[in-house]
């Protein structure tokens, strides 16, 4: 069985009864949410794993899914969501896009369909995981190097050469060899190219 667990928010218990079955028979975990307040809860508890995706109805009792979606959107929650609803319309599928939604999809949906879209949704997922691991990873390198390092690493992805380095932080030529090598070092890096483009992760400006 795969680790990935598809959560389903929906307050019609045939629904989510039917949902669920459909999801298991092809081997994969689901949790079922009777209200958007109840998965909130999970959620805030740490109960919503990172890996998965979130299979959400449009008309909850308690609140609206996608005022839901919104609010989710808002914080540090990072899986896919599928809007699913039986009284869709073009303006509420543009904001569901709009609100982060990979996909809207209406009742009565195809069996197959949904679940090619929550395997999509899974492999996305899964991406986004292991792209946070690394940013993670990358960062904790980033956190080893002494202030110094810091500066050389700065002077080196702007393309200076040692010497140029040396002369605009008042150090020696091999000091500064000496703290490039522990830059690559501590990134774990084996090449200028590479060097840049942790720089630019870390500072936003590229995707890992």
């Amino acid at each position: 069985m795969s680790a990935a667990v598809v959560h389903v928010v929906d307050d019609d218990a045939a629904i989510r009864d039917s949902l669920q079955w459909l999801i298991e028979s092809v081997g994969l975990q689901v949790k079922t949410y009777a209200s958007a307040h109840t998965f909130l809860q999970h959620q805030r508890l740490g109960k919503v794993l990172s890996l998965g995706c979130l299979l959400l109805d449009v008309r909850l009792r308690d609140m609206n899914g996608l005022a839901l979606l919104e609010r989710l959107q808002q914080g540090a929650f990072q899986l896919p969501v599928i809007m699913i609803s039986g009284h869709g319309d073009v303006p509420m599928a543009v904001r569901a896009m709009k609100a982060g939604a990979l996909d809207f999809v209406q009742k009565p949906f195809n069996d197959q369909q949904l679940l090619e879209l929550l395997q999509t949704a899974i492999l996305l997922s899964e991406k986004k995981l292991k792209e946070r691991e690394q940013l993670e990873r990358l960062q904790a390198h980033f956190a080893t190097l002494s202030r110094r390092e810091c500066q050389v690493m700065e002077k080196v992805v702007e393309g200076q050469t040692n010497r140029e380095i040396a002369a605009h932080l008042g150090l020696s030529h091999k000091t500064v060899e000496a703290h490039r090598s522990k830059v690559m070092e501590k990134m774990a890096v084996d090449s200028l190219p590479q060097l840049v483009k942790c720089s630019l992760v870390l500072q936003g400006k590229k995707d890992i």
